[in-house]
């Protein structure tokens, strides 16, 4: 009998004849499994270590990573996490779970048993690697990646398609592969944006200024090719199309900058300092942003407020991000239900 050398694996025949014909995965970034420190040191090692998020030449970053960033960012990290913290976990995966669910019901009352939901996150766990584990042994002959990231990026989305890819290629047998890499003008994304803030105006009034904050990312990035900020841009335009919002209505700007490099601008928070000496009624939201999280919980609900209102701001308010919203998840399963019937 021949050796072989066991770097691919294959199904079994109970797998073969297993019924499931689509699998569908969702992603999003992760979170730590504690707010503490030493959970907050395991995440941010592997996603700090990613070369996707951060481009500096290899050795000298993981110096800098190790030596000093793990040695002093998560004890600071860890409390921001615990500010947040829910009885249930953390926010972003309790709420992508509850996603999952919503997506995977309506999938099922739509295709029956022939499609089966996976939720992973990128860093951290679930692992991508253990929720495709679970549609092989489904028997799945097609799967569906979906990175609940609308604007695409590099360092979400690209990342999110090295490790989908590096898992799948030690597989023997490879299913049809879909990568879906943003929605970020899905006119049902745009219409669940839209209502949002019209159901926030309806309660709070018409703020003086809209402030669309989208995460941040590098100046590098763009320079390089990274398509993102023209992203955030369409999905602004569509949003303030949509509205029928003129351009003294709102701005858009980009939050949770790290490090000393110069990011993409205008900054959010720096923002927000400025139009509290002309505009006393802010509203902020953030379409980058799925499901709520740090960046949008603590940063945006705690942080910005207190810039705003203490540069002489007087309301400030934040729209949720779409989350479990009916018309979000609607949109979820529309751009996964073109890829199942194509």
């Amino acid at each position: 009998m021949p050796k072989f050398s066991g770097r691919f694996h294959g199904r079994t025949k109970e797998i073969h004849n297993k019924t499931a014909k689509v699998g569908v995965l969702l992603t999003n970034l992760g979170t730590p499994e504690a707010p503490t420190a030493s959970a907050l040191r395991r995440y941010l090692g592997e996603f700090l270590s990613d070369p996707r998020v951060v481009e500096i030449p290899r050795l000298i970053w993981l110096m800098i990573l190790h030596g000093i960033i793990l040695r002093v960012r998560p004890k600071k990290s860890a409390k921001l996490y615990e500010s947040i913290w829910t009885p249930s976990g953390s926010p972003l995966l309790v709420i992508s779970q509850q996603q999952k669910d919503a997506v995977a019901k309506v999938l099922t009352e739509k295709y029956g048993d022939d499609v089966r939901v996976e939720l992973a996150m990128r860093y951290g766990k679930p692992t991508i690697d253990e929720a495709l584990d679970r549609l092989q042994l489904a028997g799945v002959s097609k799967i569906i990646t979906l990175p609940l990231y609308p604007q695409y990026a590099g360092p979400t989305v690209g990342s999110t398609f090295d490790a989908v890819v590096n898992k799948i290629k030690s597989w023997r047998w490879i299913p049809s592969l879909s990568f879906i890499s943003g929605y970020h003008d899905n006119p049902k994304y745009i219409a669940a944006l839209a209502q949002s803030v019209n159901k926030h105006i309806a309660e709070h009034g018409k703020p003086d200024k809209l402030v669309l904050s989208f995460h941040g990312m590098p100046k590098y990035f763009l320079e390089q090719g990274d398509p993102y900020y023209c992203c955030c841009a369409k999905t602004t335009r569509l949003l303030m199309e949509t509205l029928a919002f003129t351009e003294d209505d709102f701005v858009m700007t980009f939050q949770s900058r790290f490090g000393k490099a110069e990011w993409l601008q205008p900054y959010t928070d720096v923002t927000l300092v400025d139009l509290a000496a002309d505009n006393k009624h802010v509203a902020i939201i953030s379409p980058a942003f799925s499901a709520d999280c740090l960046e949008t919980l603590e940063e945006l609900v705690h942080e910005n407020r207190d810039m705003f209102i203490g540069a002489g701001g007087e309301t400030y308010h934040y729209i949720p991000a779409l989350n479990t919203d009916e018309m979000h998840i609607d949109a979820i399963v529309d751009i996964i239900s073109a890829e199942i019937t194509h």
